[in-house]
């Protein structure tokens, strides 16, 4: 068609080594992310977090309103605002280097993708999957069995063994 723009999404991400750690926004993953952070940071590596989306799991752009459907680039932006949200809230060392991506791919097929160079790959135990009474999620699951890296798997709950991971309070460095 005359005039037509094709905006593209990210469906690949290659990095050159470092800490690979899937989130999904979960607790579990949060968890997941602060651990990556404290092994990354110990072991002097780049810290890559990974969220693979679809377009229903996306949180709604900005530019959504009704009766419009916005492009997949304003969902990737969404999403991406939301997990450097969350990174953000994980309150890391600023010692640690941190780069976000976002990938529109399932979540396990766009991991075990990215982990072709990567040093580790983290992910949870479990994510918003269903079933609850599962102790490995299915994605999780998938990259334990299928990644080309070795994988590490936090459990929610699990975390604090690496205590230097979060960036100090400014009232304790006052102190």
């Amino acid at each position: 068609m005359k005039g037509t723009v094709v905006i593209e999404v990210c469906e690949a991400v290659e990095i050159d080594g470092g800490v690979l750690v899937g989130h999904d926004g979960s607790a579990c993953a949060q968890e997941a992310l602060i651990w990556s952070a404290g092994m990354a940071a110990r072991a002097d590596l780049e810290l890559h977090v990974l969220r693979a989306w679809s377009l229903t799991r996306a949180p709604r752009p900005a530019t959504w309103e009704p009766g419009f459907v916005p492009p997949l680039s304003d969902y990737e932006q969404a999403v991406r605002d939301e997990l450097d949200a969350c990174v953000a809230r994980a309150s890391l060392a600023p010692s640690v280097r941190v780069h976000t991506h976002v990938l529109h791919r399932p979540a396990a097929e766009g991991l075990i993708e990215t982990a072709k160079r990567a040093d580790l790959l983290v992910v949870g135990a479990r994510g918003h999957g269903g079933f609850s009474g599962l102790l490995l999620g299915s994605v999780s699951d998938q990259c334990v069995h299928h990644a080309p890296s070795p994988v590490t798997v936090v459990r929610a709950g699990s975390g604090g063994w690496l205590p230097f991971v979060r960036a100090a309070p400014e009232s304790a460095i006052r102190a």
